[in-house]
């Protein structure tokens, strides 16, 4: 890649960053797709938060992606909010527009995608997300107007029934519930889409899952891992032993990164290429 002084700047700001996968999503793109890109990852820690939003527009950079920490506080150094992240309430995308940046959450249009390339419908679907921490929530929140039920299963069965509550108010009907994750035994008898949205069974702690017990697999006829490393968890071994289809979430961290690499651009990334970058990136796991 050769940088000149047409060169759009792209990065990441978050704390750590040192493992961030994004460059080699972004830069791939660039190099694929022949645009005038360059992509790179910025340490930043919390009380930097606002010098960092406002030099970045400043240097003129294109956009950023922002990870943990700040995908909620970066809300407040924002001039517009898109829908989806207001009502998630995280935002992971920035797009320079006038005065400042625009906020957008591509994580869970990502999720989306990349179920939908995996041959997962969502519509009228039976979900358990495990989990309801930051990334359950942004779930559940998405499949309120696409799932014909949802159940909350966490440790602490009062953080799930406050998720719970938001989502039914979001969507006019009571479409979520919340159980305790030993309580899994009180779910109709039916078979589910079970998304695993805590950081149980990631590297190096690969020996876990979420639920252990057999039994609760039997219920699940796909489970999706967001976890991408390993690629693949005890939970999805699990799925896959009790006879389900499993997945990681390798291709999520993919579209999520090629929906802000669309906005800064204004394009669409064609399936061939999305297919080069998912390649490159397995290699590199």
């Amino acid at each position: 890649m050769q940088i000149d002084g047409r060169t759009k700047i792209c990065g990441l700001i978050g704390y750590p960053v040192e493992h961030t996968l994004s460059p080699l999503i972004h830069n791939t793109l660039s190099e694929l797709l022949g645009i005038n890109l360059a992509y790179a990852p910025f340490p930043v820690r919390e009380e930097g938060l606002g010098e960092a939003v406002r030099g970045a527009y400043a240097l003129g950079m294109a956009g950023l992606n922002v990870t943990v920490p700040h995908k909620e506080k970066v809300l407040s150094y924002l001039v517009e909010t898109d829908r989806l992240a207001e009502k998630i309430g995280a935002v992971n995308t920035l797009v320079r527009s006038d005065g400042g940046y625009k906020g957008y959450n591509t994580d869970m249009p990502g999720l989306c995608r990349a179920m939908a390339s995996d041959g997962i419908h969502l519509e009228g679907e039976q979900v358990l997300i495990l989990g309801a921490g930051g990334v359950a929530r942004a779930v559940a929140v998405m499949l309120a107007d696409k799932a014909e039920n949802i159940w909350l299963l966490n440790r602490t069965v009062g953080r799930a029934s406050m998720i719970a509550e938001e989502v039914n108010a979001y969507a006019g009907r009571q479409v979520a519930r919340a159980l305790s994750l030993t309580e899994y035994g009180m779910l109709p008898a039916e078979r589910f889409l079970a998304v695993q949205a805590t950081n149980v069974g990631m590297y190096p702690a690969i020996d876990n899952a979420i639920i252990e017990e057999k039994d609760f697999y039997e219920k699940v006829h796909t489970g999706y891992d967001l976890i991408y490393n390993p690629a693949r968890t005890k939970f999805m071994r699990f799925v896959e032993e009790a006879g389900g289809a499993a997945f990681n979430g390798l291709k999520m961290l993919l579209y999520q990164g090629i929906i802000a690499y669309e906005l800064w651009n204004r394009i669409t990334v064609p399936d061939t290429k999305a297919e080069e970058v998912y390649k490159r990136l397995k290699e590199n796991i």
